[in-house]
């Protein structure tokens, strides 16, 4: 894609390819080792009750009696991008497949956590470059004042294979094995374009992350799996809206070694993030690659957000809400496939089962008592009225009991978000009724991963002062209020809840 210096302004929301395969040959789908199933037609969509928006059908009639009351929704099998180098299609009468390969991310927007549609009813199979799917519409290209803007995306590989077993598991077990050789096939050798550099004419980048937190460990830990990348140059964190540029991604190894391979030539930013430790870590120097360069970096240090000793903590730091509680959707609104699944947060309509749960009070979560994988709700949504029919804000409680409160002392809530979407979360202390709450985020977010099943959105992290005076010995409580109303689909995830005491006490 190009755009030349000068031209007119110009947004572009999306860019991807798409294929319609033949609805009578291919029914069976497959997007992982476990999301795998026979599919409806779309004339089967057609024929059923579009639900609360119209990519969500109940078959009412489908052509396969076994798919009958089911919900087939596209954003079910939405996936992210680190997660998702090949999916596809499969005939099961004539044994072959139709795969979409993806041998490198360097060109796909938003960095690995990004998540995009996939294969669905159509039969259609997608190559998604970048969508504002899972982020808002403020995310993809905006070119303004005739600025000069290009980049290549893809190749993509397209794989068709066949077999003799009719059993779509040696299909796909292939297609995974010819994913494997395509992504250690990149960068592509076959390309003649200026624009797409061969390998010889990439870098590689060296290092090693290490996490410093006196109050875990008087020494430095290595971050173990972190997820390590070069990206455009900007803030903390900026590469999650990145659609530009180019961006590089690798996992540490236990020891928190990393390695870069096949970078093109330019300025990076290096961001990385830990799994088990919050916030996003950015090193403060540009990177500059140049073609064939080796740069080596050595040791890194990631000192994450931090004021104080832990005192108590919900969940676990890792950029999404699976740790917490999904319940089981409504069963007259079920996708099979997801029953009893890892990833229940793609079943349909888990955003009105708060309500059954909590149908007059909310969510009230105890330290010490309350165990989050079955007390505290995946999404801090709305609750659905029965005498009116509309969506109220929720205020959600912790409670929690001090000893020696240091009045003079400043103490910490450091708030990680997974997602939000036309959402506000407020923040009381110890008085659900102050007019004025303790913080707000105000108005925040529109990745409308809540309505389409996603196990996140966009990340972001609020670190909240919260005085000594406003604390007392014995029960407190934090009243945390999604204060946004009359929208079924208004609300964040958290990802991890943490309290700290206050620094002059504990060092």
């Amino acid at each position: 894609m190009e755009h030349l210096e000068g031209w007119p302004d110009l947004n572009i929301d999306e860019a991807r390819i798409s294929f319609k395969l033949h609805d009578a040959t291919f029914r069976y789908m497959a997007i992982s080792d476990d999301i795998q199933r026979i599919m409806p037609t779309a004339r089967d969509r057609m024929g059923g009750r579009v639900l609360d928006y119209k990519e969500a059908v109940l078959l009412t009639n489908p052509s396969n009696a076994t798919l009958k009351g089911e919900v087939d929704d596209k954003y079910q099998y939405s996936y992210d991008n680190k997660d998702c180098f090949v999916h596809g299609w499969i005939s099961t009468d004539r044994d072959i497949g139709f795969w979409v390969i993806t041998p490198s991310n360097e060109f796909r927007a938003g960095g690995p956590m990004k998540n995009e549609l996939t294969s669905h009813v159509g039969p259609t199979s997608l190559a998604v470059f970048f969508s504002d799917h899972y982020a808002g519409p403020n995310f993809g290209i905006r070119l303004r004042n005739g600025e000069p803007w290009k980049k290549v995306l893809g190749p993509v590989f397209i794989y068709l294979n066949s077999g003799s077993s009719n059993k779509p598991s040696t299909l796909w077990a292939d297609a995974k094995e010819q994913m494997q050789k395509e992504t250690q096939k990149w960068p592509y050798d076959f390309p003649s374009s200026e624009d797409f550099p061969l390998a010889n004419k990439r870098g590689t980048i060296t290092g090693r992350l290490l996490v410093r937190d006196p109050y875990l460990s008087q020494e430095l830990m290595p971050a173990k799996s972190a997820y390590v990348g070069l990206a455009p140059p900007g803030d903390v964190g900026s590469w999650q809206m990145d659609t530009k540029g180019y961006q590089f991604w690798n996992q540490t190894n236990e020891n928190g070694y990393f390695t870069i391979r096949s970078v093109r030539e330019g300025t990076y930013s290096l961001n990385a993030w830990v799994t088990g430790v919050m916030g996003d870590y950015k090193y403060e120097i540009d990177i500059v690659i140049s073609p064939g360069s080796q740069i080596q970096l050595g040791n890194l240090v990631y000192s994450p957000p931090r004021n104080g000793p832990t005192l108590w903590e919900i969940g676990i730091p890792d950029r999404t809400p699976a740790e917490f509680y999904v319940p089981d959707p409504t069963p007259e609104l079920r996708n099979h496939i997801f029953i009893n699944h890892k990833e229940k947060y793609r079943q349909y309509g888990l955003w009105d089962r708060y309500t059954d749960l909590y149908p007059d009070q909310d969510l009230v979560y105890t330290v010490g008592i309350s165990d989050y994988k079955k007390d505290w709700f995946y999404a801090h949504v709305n609750r659905k009225t029965t005498s009116t029919n509309k969506y109220e804000a929720t205020t959600w409680q912790v409670s929690f009991n001090l000893t020696n409160v240091t009045n003079s002392g400043t103490y910490t809530l450091q708030i990680a978000l997974a997602s939000a979407n036309y959402a506000e979360v407020q923040v009381r202390i110890n008085n659900p009724n102050a007019p004025i709450p303790r913080f707000t985020t105000r108005l925040i977010g529109r990745d409308n991963a809540i309505a389409r099943h996603g196990g996140h959105g966009l990340y972001s992290l609020y670190s909240i002062n919260v005085p000594g005076l406003q604390l007392v010995n014995g029960r407190n409580t934090i009243y945390l209020k999604q204060s946004r109303g009359g929208y079924p689909f208004t609300g964040v995830m958290y990802d991890y809840i943490r309290f700290e005491g206050p620094p002059e006490v504990y060092h």
